[in-house]
């Protein structure tokens, strides 16, 4: 099977070259702000088109996958679209392992791309909803004969997806001196960048991550945000790139949606109003002059039903919450639970530190 060349005429040829937002801080307390870069622009509505296109392309240069081959992987939603992207692209069949917590309209629009959508049905005792969807994806590769799976969480490709992003970004802005990601299988954190620190050496990568996420060494909790955190650890999130890392929950993260889809018409998810919520405060306390880039991994789509439902939101206690001005700090990672906005500035791999 061939890898088809890719033009602009195409599918998988509009994935990138997403535009830059300027977002003024959302305290409204200085004149300060951030650049966004909106990868809702993708055809997925997402930036893991790029990850998942780009795994699946190195797979099929490897010969790892096959003509008559199947694509079976994890996710929460926003890789799902990627690769059945990708399998349109390259005429393979793709297989998505999911949970209930995948929103309705996404399941159904995978479904509509082509895609086959493999519900577990209760999580996993200690690694919830996660582990239960990799050990499904487990016995499906068992199952399916030619059957590959591109495993997000580890594989280095995901990571080296996400180097005309960076690309992109140099040329963009022209310099970049603050890096603001969420952080979830850690893929576009190391790959974004590791690359820009070949334009820009001194570049500071802020991480952010939800309350109740093991990824920086806090303890699993069912979690109400998607995209971002783990109740696994990702071998792809590269900790000694951080400078820092924030943690955000589900009521800041969804002021900060709703306050920007108010003032600057562009919002998204989770993810995108736990990092907004990160970039603005760095804008506000840095040096004048300091340019900082947030990426924002999606768009507000997929959210109708959850982050901006006054009535999901009030069943669990999201209105009404605004961020303190300043994130509590801790000194170590494991030092204390973390429940809401929090941030620690020494980031070390939880399984790498010994009792």
């Amino acid at each position: 099977m061939s890898v088809p060349v890719l033009d602009r005429n195409t599918p998988a040829g509009i994935v990138g070259n997403t535009p830059v937002l300027w977002i003024d801080e959302l305290s409204r307390t200085s004149s300060s702000g951030f650049w966004a870069k909106l990868e809702s622009a993708n055809p997925g509505g997402g930036m893991k088109d790029r990850a998942a296109l780009h795994m699946i392309g190195r797979a099929l240069e490897r010969g790892d996958l096959l003509p008559g081959g199947h694509i079976v992987e994890s996710t929460s939603g926003t890789l799902g679209l990627g690769l059945a992207l990708a399998g349109v692209v390259h005429g393979i069949p793709v297989t998505l392992v999911t949970d209930p917590g995948l929103e309705p309209i996404i399941r159904r629009m995978l479904r509509a791309y082509g895609a086959t959508v493999d519900l577990v049905e209760s999580p996993h005792p200690t690694g919830g909803w996660q582990q239960a969807r990799r050990e499904r994806v487990a016995q499906l590769l068992a199952a399916l004969p030619g059957a590959y799976c591109p495993d997000q969480y580890n594989n280095p490709d995901n990571v080296a997806g996400y180097a005309p992003l960076a690309h992109e970004l140099a040329a963009q802005l022209g310099h970049v001196d603050v890096l603001v990601c969420a952080v979830g299988t850690g893929g576009h954190s190391a790959g974004v960048a590791s690359v820009l620190r070949r334009h820009f050496p001194s570049l500071r990568l802020v991480g952010v991550d939800t309350i109740g996420s093991t990824i920086f060494g806090q303890p699993a909790r069912t979690r109400l945000m998607r995209g971002l955190g783990s109740s696994i650890f990702p071998r792809n999130v590269d900790y000694p790139a951080f400078d820092q890392v924030h943690w955000v929950n589900p009521g800041e993260a969804v002021w900060a949606c709703r306050t920007l889809a108010s003032r600057h018409y562009a919002s998204g998810g989770w993810s995108v109003g736990a990092v907004a919520l990160v970039a603005s405060w760095l804008a506000r306390t840095s040096p004048a002059g300091t340019r900082i880039a947030a990426v924002f991994p999606d768009g507000p789509q997929r959210y109708f039903d959850t982050v901006f439902s006054d009535e999901y939101c009030a069943a669990h206690g999201l209105l009404d919450v605004v961020p303190a001005a300043d994130p509590q700090e801790i000194s170590s990672l494991g030092e204390r639970e973390v429940l809401s906005w929090t941030m620690c500035r020494s980031v070390v791999d939880p399984l790498a530190v010994t009792a």
